[in-house]
């Protein structure tokens, strides 16, 4: 049976790969971004008929934006069975004294604020299924944060705690919400990090039936 997946940061490399893997297993699409353009041009090449996509320009931070953009793709799809959450960000290279306070205030819109509006959004659809996932990107450096890093992987930090709480609040429902860590996104497969192809491999085994009693785990892909 197809899904209906949301896709957040869809114009980015990994959401591009996402997008484009997940329309080719036969699923329906919504797709979240903050660029129109480059959102018109994903769903041009995705070429999928309308009936099965919804692109949707998002600031997630407005959440009564994201309310409504949640609305939409019930009323268009009829449910909600997936959240890949892919919007990226970072900010780093200084020390706490040499850090503004805009850092701080990116950050936690970036990675706290755009999930807090999700979940409020999306909850309650994904629930409704009786099957479900959500799945984030996150650093490995989370748990051993390295100098000069400190208000980025702060805010990765509770955006993973407020992910492992919707894995509680959802494990009723059969909904599983799991995290993905990578040293890095390896976009030109230089050997830095985990290329897009290997993340989206784990985010397809995770969205399987296999899957359905991995929850609330960070995943290494390092």
């Amino acid at each position: 049976m197809n899904k209906t997946i949301v896709i957040t940061g869809a114009t980015g490399a990994l959401g591009r790969l996402a997008a484009k893997t997940f329309a080719g297993m036969g699923h329906n699409l919504a797709l979240l971004d903050i660029d129109k353009n480059k959102l018109d041009s994903l769903v041009h090449d995705l070429n999928l008929p309308s009936e099965r996509i919804l692109p949707q320009t998002v600031d997630l931070l407005n959440g009564q934006t994201v309310q409504d953009s949640a609305a939409a793709v019930v009323k268009k799809f009829g449910s909600t069975h997936a959240l890949f959450h892919l919007v990226g960000g970072w900010t780093g290279g200084k020390t706490f004294a040499e850090t503004p306070s805009e850092d701080l205030e990116s950050m936690l819109n970036q990675h706290v604020r755009t999930i807090f509006n999700l979940f409020k959004a999306f909850q309650d659809p994904l629930s409704q299924n009786g099957w479900g996932r959500v799945i984030t990107i996150s650093p490995s450096t989370v748990a051993n944060p390295p100098a000069k890093r400190g208000v980025y992987l702060a805010a990765k930090s509770a955006q993973e705690t407020m992910m492992l709480a919707l894995a509680a609040e959802l494990k009723e429902f059969n909904v599983t919400a799991n995290i993905i860590q990578v040293q890095a996104i390896d976009v030109e497969n230089k050997g830095t990090g985990t290329t897009p192809e290997v993340i989206v491999a784990t985010m397809q085994y995770l969205f399987s039936e296999g899957a359905d009693k991995v929850n609330g785990a960070r995943i290494p892909l390092y």
